[in-house]
């Protein structure tokens, strides 16, 4: 077995987790959001010195690299992508212009939205000009009513390319059941400007980036595709070449938003999105099964957003069904996670509109030039600089030490942005500043768990991210945890996370069947019809594994089924019991199975199952598992830590005393598996501190993870 290396790119810091059965190296380095290749192979460097070896020895005897980015994410956020052409259906030009109802408040703050005097719709992706409509109609039942005309086809697309389109986006009416005119209009174009005439320029069909009913979402989820597709594409290809010289000779593969990888070749770039959350939510459940946690609350404070994850009963169920990116709402299915910006590198300010109240995040410090200790020239505070203040984080132990933090700078930053106006202490302001995002995080972590029918009480919290477990002990408390696991690798956990992911692809189509009809109240007895969606799917789910070279016998399927009543407008998605259906016992036990699902949901009085039963959307699920980390056990040695893990003590501020006290500090690499520390405390490891609150305890366990325990 050779090596697996695991990346997660983050805003302020990208992570790296290199494991070979019982061996672990972990790698932070700064994120150069100008190009990621370079933070990429930095990190690949550290790796290899950590190992004491040849960056190139590393890469031969590696068999596989995942890599979870936000390359095309970026792209979208800093409108830095290609001039798209629009082609749709005649007299439909207008849709992604007239967009849903609530399209201006897609993807905005709580405080944008409630500023309604000067909210507006973003500025589109496309503008009007590139937009041009064909003559043709496919109708629902997919049958042509209008056939296409090549020279009109030809008409617009020369109007495209006089006008400097880099990319097509080709989504027509119905062409989720029919796609004939969509591929015919791809033929045209690549029949009449082959890439030797417009270069390598992206042609993508709604029908196969999202062949789903929903006609401004369908659209809306090509157009950010393609968005994002080509900076994706340079930078993934500039990264596969320096790899390939280096003597890696295996697939890059993606982390996908779906609890997936894919080689990068087979990958959709709008999958790439909030891949690292789902990673992290993913890692959080395979370490939940070793201690046999049925729920928990997943959490990633790191330099520049807070992610939230929910695994109930043993499962992550739960998906975003239509998520919005940016400011665009798709129909891709992700395994769903909500981020706010509220991390390490979240910059602290005082809103003037509502008397000069504090306000924490959404904007970022990022790494460059980051929070005002880092002495790169960034002059606001951020919350790792009121950690600072507060004697939390060690400015001569950052990162182990690699990087010294400049604590006057933190110190100025609060006081003149922050302590001045507000005329209050630079330690008050700083403490103020750390209850203010702690605040906002639980509330967060409430309002997620709540609204989903579920107590918080009852959860397990992981605290992941590098300022997880210093902001965990204050968070808590607002959602009624009283038992947090911080791990060693909660500074990496997107990292890690990504290395307990095994291949999966998700084929989704969508494909309105009545299994049960209301009128008649008699099950669906023409099978073909539920069949040959699921026999479409799997063929292109087994020449996309041809493809990355494995064979059918490999692979393993599982159905899921977009479901509702009759009459309903939502649907409520269940893991169907069966993959093929021959009988009416098979179709029967798929409504129950919805049924009872649905009952789970919303309580088994609201199920109707006499309204009649439709499946709208099919989604096949391939999957080949891969090997993971282990996680060895360790014997208990003593429930004091040793004389030796003291480092000694320093002023922090604690909201029981309000004031700074003489605090212990601990070296958590100096603990052994049973040491109890008792609050307060603070614990330093090479890339995270554990700050351990009054009236909590910290407990290292067998597995090396932290527990922390409420005890008042």
């Amino acid at each position: 077995m050779g090596y697996r290396i695991d990346i997660d790119v983050g805003g302020t810091f990208s992570d790296f987790f290199i494991n070979k059965e019982s061996e672990v190296i972990v790698v932070k380095t700064p994120t150069t959001r100008y190009d990621l290749a370079i933070c990429f192979m930095r990190g690949l460097e550290e790796g290899a010195k950590q190992l004491n070896i040849s960056l190139e020895q590393l890469l031969k005897e590696t068999e596989t690299i995942r890599y979870s980015t936000t390359i095309g994410t970026n792209s979208l956020i800093e409108r830095s992508g290609p001039k798209l052409g629009l082609i749709t259906t005649a007299g439909f030009e207008d849709t992604i212009y007239i967009g849903r109802a609530r399209q201006w408040a897609d993807g905005g703050s709580t405080l944008e939205n409630k500023d309604l005097a000067r909210i507006r719709k973003p500025d589109p992706l496309i503008p009007r000009n590139m937009v041009v409509g064909v003559r043709e109609r496919v109708d629902c039942f997919g049958q042509v009513v209008m056939p296409l005309q090549k020279k009109d086809v030809l008409e617009k697309v020369q109007y495209l390319v006089d006008n400097g389109v880099r990319g097509f986006i080709i989504a027509l009416l119905w062409s989720f059941i029919n796609p004939i005119h969509e591929q015919t209009i791809k033929e045209i174009i690549e029949e009449e400007y082959p890439e030797t005439y417009l270069g390598n320029m992206p042609i993508l069909l709604s029908s196969e980036i999202s062949p789903k009913n929903g006609e401004y979402t369908r659209m809306m989820t090509t157009i950010v595709n393609g968005y994002m597709h080509q900076e994706l594409a340079e930078q993934l290809s500039n990264l596969g070449e320096k790899l390939r010289e280096m003597g890696y000779t295996k697939p890059l593969l993606l982390v996908h938003n779906t609890g997936g990888t894919k080689k990068v070749s087979r990958t959709k770039a709008i999958n790439t999105h909030n891949a690292g959350p789902v990673a992290g939510l993913c890692g959080s459940s395979f370490i939940g099964k070793i201690y046999d946690f049925k729920n928990i609350i997943f959490t990633d404070m790191g330099g520049t957003s807070f992610d939230i994850g929910v695994i109930a009963n043993g499962e992550i169920r739960f998906y975003d069904f239509i998520p919005v990116i940016d400011r665009w709402r798709t129909q891709i299915s992700t395994i769903e996670t909500i981020s706010i910006g509220a991390g390490g590198g979240s910059i602290t300010w005082l809103n003037e509109l509502i008397g000069n109240r504090l306000e924490v995040g959404p904007m970022s410090a990022g790494s460059m030039p980051g929070p005002a200790a880092y002495d790169q020239g960034g002059q606001t505070p951020t919350v790792t600089d009121a950690d600072i203040v507060l004697g939390f984080i060690n400015p001569d132990y950052y990162l182990g030490g690699k990087m010294r933090l400049n604590a006057e700078k933190s110190f100025k930053a609060i006081k003149e942005k922050i302590a001045d106006p507000l005329q209050i202490d630079v330690t008050e302001a700083a403490f103020m500043i750390k209850k203010v995002v702690d605040s906002r995080m639980g509330q967060e972590i409430f309002k997620e768990v709540a609204l989903k029918g579920l107590d918080p009480g009852e959860f397990f919290l992981f605290a992941c991210g590098g300022a997880g477990p210093t902001h965990c002990c204050g968070f808590a408390p607002h959602i009624g945890v009283k038992r947090i696991l911080t791990s060693p690798l909660a500074p990496v956990f997107g990292a890690f996370g990504a290395s307990t992911l095994d291949i999966k692809h998700i084929f989704d189509k969508s494909k309105r069947l009545k299994l049960f009809h209301f009128v008649t109240q008699e099950y669906l007895n023409e099978f073909e019809k539920f069949n040959n969606v699921v026999f479409e799917l799997q063929d292109l789910a087994l020449r996309d594994f041809r493809l990355e070279g494995f064979s059918e016998k490999e692979i393993s399927f599982s159905l899921e089924l977009e479901m509702k009543y009759g009459g309903q407008f939502h649907y409520t998605r269940i893991v169907s019991p069966r993959i093929f259906v021959n009988n009416q016992e098979d179709v029967k036990a798929i409504c129950e199975a919805f049924t009872e699902g649905y009952g789970k949901m919303y309580s088994p009085e609201a199920a109707f199952p006499q309204g009649g039963i439709d499946i709208e959307n099919f989604y096949l699920i391939a999957h080949i598992p891969t090997s993971h980390p282990a996680f060895p056990s360790y014997p208990k040695k003593g429930d004091l830590p040793s004389k030796g893990a003291l480092k000694g003590n320093r002023l922090a501020y604690w909201e029981a005393e309000r004031k700074m006290v003489d605090t212990k500090v601990y070296d958590f690499n100096k603990l052994d598996v049973g040491n109890r520390i008792e609050g307060p405390a603070i614990i330093e490891a090479r890339d995270t501190t554990y700050v351990v609150s009054h009236g909590w305890r910290f407990i290292l366990d067998q597995y090396l993870n932290g527990l922390l325990e409420y005890q008042a």
